[in-house]
């Protein structure tokens, strides 16, 4: 009898370590889950910023490129007038040149 009670305690003991065991790691994989989640949201979320910043970056870069070819336009139309007016002084200034 005395051999009988030792299994018995024996085996209670196995299948009590085995429960808690396997409790443990279901408990451990849930936490690992919540881990990870909240991991991959905080990459999504990052990402999404990421983006909305390249967005804004090729806006910029479109008035950016908006504006140089509006002062691309004015230098030409300044540069074109500068040659008229250089032109207009010359008519007026070779009269009054004395010849040597």
């Amino acid at each position: 009898m005395t051999v009988e009670v030792a299994l018995l305690i024996s085996g209670l003991s196995l299948a009590f370590s085995i429960f808690f065991g396997i409790s443990t790691q279901r408990r451990s994989a849930k936490s690992d889950d919540k881990k990870d989640a909240t991991e991959m949201t905080t990459v999504i979320v990052k990402l999404e910023n990421i983006g909305t910043g390249i967005t804004e970056i090729k806006s910029e870069m479109t008035n950016v490129k908006n504006d140089v070819k509006e002062d691309r336009e004015r230098l030409i139309r300044v540069e074109e007038s500068a040659k008229q007016a250089h032109k207009r002084l010359d008519d007026i200034v070779k009269p009054y040149q004395v010849k040597e």
